[in-house]
């Protein structure tokens, strides 16, 4: 049985995680399924920004947990979510790491979308 590599991010491969400003909606087939003023925007290497939202922010009835999982050596294991409304294009639209590693623990209840597969990520909204 072979482990899994963990690594520390540092100047090689920075990762940050700042409060969002202002509220975060995320939209599937006409349905808002988040909606909060408490997002995450964890920013990691030369990757796009990503929105991470509160667990308790998301509408998890309009999710499905599936099998499917990955792994980050810098975040730990990765579930994934469906979301039905959106048929095959959402299919693990969502993704959560459950027990992060300590360098990014603020994520740990959290959970991401992919904007490929979500109708709309709105960031930043003022109300």
């Amino acid at each position: 049985m072979s482990s899994k590599p963990i690594k520390i991010p540092g100047p090689d491969h920075p990762i940050t995680i700042t409060p969002t400003k202002g509220r975060v909606t995320i939209r599937v087939n006409g349905k808002r399924v988040a909606d909060t003023h408490e997002a995450l925007t964890l920013k990691e290497g030369a990757y796009p920004a990503v929105q991470y939202i509160p667990r308790k922010d998301v509408d998890m009835t309009q999710l499905q947990r599936t099998s499917h999982q990955t792994y980050c050596p810098y975040k730990g294991e990765c579930a994934y979510y469906s979301i039905p409304a959106g048929g095959q294009r959402s299919a693990n639209a969502v993704w959560t790491y459950e027990t992060p590693y300590a360098a990014v623990s603020a994520i740990r209840e959290y959970l991401a979308f992919y904007p490929d597969r979500v109708d709309a990520i709105e960031a930043g909204i003022e109300d």
